[in-house]
């Protein structure tokens, strides 16, 4: 009996938890950047660069130490989420969020963050606190728990698109810096 209850308990817990992550819908515009993320949690921190591709049905995500040896790539489709780790070890997982959460230690909202790198909350779940610039581009935003603050490049080839997205939630904060975009429309 006592089995039976506590298997309940956690089969409750780990239900509560994937409800609590929101999966937005795949934006259709695509994508392909470089930067670098710091992301600091409970259990440490953690910097790399990165190189994501996104396109309506698969983002591809490559986190990488300075020299350039990846530590993690990570392909989203509807079918799923594969992340590879350096010694070679696949990870499946059914979202993102819930993958990294598991696997590096530290939640990437990739579903939400495909919309934020881009300037907007992502659709599908109500979003708040909205403060904008003097251009009226949004610079902060609550959205699903994450405190979200937004800066642009100013001049330059990237004028007027996301430098910067820092998220914070609870213990995790995570600093995305953008460093090139590549528009990827039509091809």
């Amino acid at each position: 009996m006592i089995r039976r209850v506590c298997g309940a308990l956690v089969i409750a817990a780990l239900l509560a938890s994937c409800a609590a992550v929101h999966i937005a819908p795949r934006d259709p515009e695509p994508f392909d950047l470089l930067g670098r993320v710091l992301a600091s949690y409970s259990g440490g921190a953690v910097t790399a660069n990165v190189r994501w591709q996104h396109v309506a049905n698969r983002d591809e995500i490559w986190l990488m130490t300075p020299t350039g040896q990846t530590l993690a790539y990570i392909v989203d489709t509807p079918a799923g989420v594969v992340l590879t780790r350096a010694d070679q070890q696949e990870h499946r997982a059914g979202s993102v969020e819930a993958l990294t959460r598991q696997v590096l230690g530290w939640p990437l909202p990739l579903s939400q963050l495909q919309y934020w790198i881009r300037g907007m909350p992502a659709p599908g779940a109500s979003a708040g606190a909205f403060e904008r610039d003097a251009s009226k581009r949004l610079t902060k935003f609550t959205q699903n728990d994450w405190r979200v603050a937004l800066t642009y490049h100013e001049t330059g080839e990237y004028a007027g698109k996301v430098r910067l997205v820092d998220l914070v939630d609870g213990p995790n904060r995570i600093r995305f810096v953008v460093d090139t975009w590549r528009s990827t429309s039509g091809g």
